[in-house]
């Protein structure tokens, strides 16, 4: 369940260090030179992130026909003007508008709030060994004997994440600064701490996890 981003930027530099730094996220993205053939590829896409400058039709343009094709679909604009009437322009169809130059870690927050807030990608039910996690009652449930499983609020945060990046090896630093929304500060156990108590509430054997693997030296990951 790895989420797509459609990303359309006809700037060589930007659009290789954007598309790199978002796969190393766990993301995968289709990126295009320019807004030919965009519309037959939205609607396998969970976010598409738009650049206003391109060759042939400018990124308003594509934008507003995007959305027109995939009206559910997330538009998170990327321009290097500055106007609020180009912003005005862009946010009557985009849900975001990010000026450039940006930093990589703003543009992933932004990615992350929007994918939440849509969600289009999440089955309304997934199953993970014994689980059954409801995204849209933000309910896990122990199948076996059909009991609702609590976990505090960061636990949800993290088991989300998993969800978000299925198969994905994470590191310690992109999940701790993913939910925490701080500097992860290496010898920080907090994270481990977390990911032990939620074990205890998921896992079957949380000695022997089968669900939150850890991967030696690098992090964790969710298989599905």
């Amino acid at each position: 369940m790895q989420m797509r981003i459609l990303y359309i930027e006809d700037d060589m530099d930007i659009g290789s260090w954007v598309k790199e730094d978002l796969e190393e996220r766990g993301y995968k993205v289709e990126w295009l030179k320019s807004g030919e053939g965009a519309t037959s590829l939205v609607k396998d896409a969970d976010l598409v992130i738009l650049d206003v400058m391109l060759p042939g039709l400018d990124g308003f343009t594509v934008g507003q026909r995007l959305k027109k094709e995939s009206p559910e679909t997330p538009i998170l604009m990327l321009s290097a003007r500055t106007s609020v009437d180009d912003k005005l322009q862009g946010l009557q169809f985009a849900d975001d508008y990010v000026v450039k130059p940006f930093h990589p870690d703003e543009l992933a927050a932004r990615v992350e709030v929007l994918l939440r807030r849509y969600a289009k990608s999440f089955d309304q039910e997934i199953r993970i060994g014994h689980l059954k996690v409801n995204i849209n009652e933000n309910r896990i449930i122990d199948a076996r004997q059909g009991e609702e499983i609590i976990l505090t609020g960061k636990q949800y945060q993290i088991f989300m994440y998993f969800l978000r990046h299925p198969n994905q090896i994470l590191t310690k630093e992109q999940i701790f600064e993913a939910v925490w929304k701080e500097t992860f500060i290496e010898g920080d156990k907090t994270l481990m701490v977390h990911i032990r108590h939620l074990r205890e509430k998921i896992e079957l054997n949380p000695s022997k996890p089968a669900i939150i693997e850890t991967i030696r030296g690098i992090g964790y990951r969710v298989r599905q």
